[in-house]
């Protein structure tokens, strides 16, 4: 056996973490699309429930350590996401931070609700039209979560369905008539499609000519946020493109 000389790379890029959820079928394809070609993400799943309840969600709490040490551990995450919007608000941004900390070294963690209210704060939006895929209860504690941080969200329905394999087909044309009907009611300054699951990442341009708000998704606020923990030039990524489109000022201050 004759041994082969090599080198090794020196230059390595920006690398960026997701901790996606067992039933999740939408939130890789939007990020392959939210977030820099030259970025590296690297993915990992974490047990979720076939249906979604408080008790279902809570439970992913025990499981994130796990699924954030099956990320690579070459070197430190410039950040790490966890997918799932009512997940955050019922474990809690800050348990969910800590937990995934305990698995992966990471500079900087987030999650949607925390994106979410970062985005809000970032654009200038305090009342949000927001549509929910999920039965009410669990819709309820993300609302009062973001209530919490000053985000409120006066109007609002849900297509009250408790199945992940149903929430992923829903059809975009679908979401983009709730989300028209709940604008309707008015009193709002943008529009928040919840889930990371929902296919909502073509609607949202026609939306935001149509209706002449912001409109946000879990996807879009996590990327967007994510990217800007990580340091990305905001002008250079496609995420904050999508929220430029609304009209809104988005820039890289923190």
């Amino acid at each position: 056996m004759k041994r082969l000389a090599y080198e090794l790379k020196t230059d390595e890029a920006l690398r960026i973490g997701l901790i996606v959820l067992q039933a999740d079928e939408r939130i890789e394809l939007d990020f392959r699309r939210l977030i820099p070609a030259e970025a590296e993400l690297f993915v990992s799943r974490v047990p979720s429930g076939l249906d979604v309840t408080p008790e279902t969600l809570q439970e992913m709490d025990q499981h994130l350590p796990r699924a954030a040490a099956l990320l690579p551990q070459v070197r430190p995450y410039a950040a790490v996401g966890y997918g799932c919007t009512s997940g955050a608000a019922q474990i809690g941004p800050s348990q969910v931070a800590a937990q995934v900390r305990t698995g992966v070294a990471a500079n900087a963690v987030s999650e949607p609700v925390s994106a979410l209210v970062a985005a809000c704060a970032e654009l200038g939006l305090k009342r949000l039209a927001f549509l929910s895929p999920y039965v009410e209860n669990v819709s309820d504690r993300l609302r009062d979560v973001l209530a919490g941080q000053g985000t409120e969200t006066p109007v609002f329905g849900t297509f009250a369905e408790a199945e992940e394999a149903r929430v992923a087909r829903i059809t975009p044309d679908s979401i983009k008539a709730a989300a028209l009907e709940l604008v309707r009611e008015g009193g709002v300054d943008g529009v928040f499609l919840s889930c990371t699951n929902l296919d909502t990442l073509d609607i949202i341009a026609p939306l935001q000519r149509e209706t002449g708000l912001t409109v946000l998704s879990s996807n879009l606020v996590l990327a967007w946020h994510l990217c800007r923990l990580a340091g990305v030039n905001m002008a250079e990524i496609p995420a904050s493109e999508t929220l430029l489109a609304g009209g809104a000022a988005v820039t890289a201050a923190e």
